[in-house]
């Protein structure tokens, strides 16, 4: 998996998943990927500082931060009010809970189950329905690796107190 820092047309910055490089450029070609605040499907990859491990850290192997949302601000606002980007990172929380809340009310949580469940459905051993559960990061990639579309559920700041 690989995580690119991108921008729109407009500016706006925010960040993504992709299996790899060549499934972010079928993805762009295809306009798959759009940008979360406007929609745009003109999105570019930003400059990102690279992950570097050195000899020393390669045996310990240290999790990876967890992607931060950004929010981009309109250049008319950048001037001078944050309560404008306080205003959208509320909005953009709000719409993230709401869609968490539509999933955990409309799909089964399978739990632990879920890549078996998930392989069971794309290979028609059982009949297809909205699931939501628990993969780690390997069973989420084979998952990928075999062409089932998974998304992990948005988790919040206030989720994790």
């Amino acid at each position: 998996m690989i995580r690119y820092a991108l921008h729109c047309d407009r500016k706006h910055a925010f960040e993504s998943w992709f299996q790899s490089s060549s499934a972010y450029d079928s993805q762009v070609k295809r306009k798959l990927v759009t940008c979360p605040i406007c929609g745009s499907a003109k999105v570019d990859k930003a400059i990102m500082a690279p992950r570097i491990v050195g000899k020393k850290g390669r045996g310990r192997a240290t999790p990876p931060a967890e992607p931060a949302i950004t929010t981009a601000v309109p250049e008319a606002a950048q001037s001078g009010s944050t309560s404008l980007m306080m205003a959208q990172e509320r909005e953009l929380r709000t719409k993230l809970k709401e869609l968490r809340d539509h999933i955990v009310k409309n799909a089964d949580n399978v739990g632990e189950r879920f890549a078996n469940e998930a392989r069971a459905m794309h290979y028609g051993d059982k009949e297809h329905r909205p699931i939501y559960g628990e993969a780690s990061p390997d069973e989420a990639k084979s998952l990928i690796d075999e062409g089932i579309e998974v998304s992990p559920l948005p988790t919040l700041p206030e989720d994790r107190n």
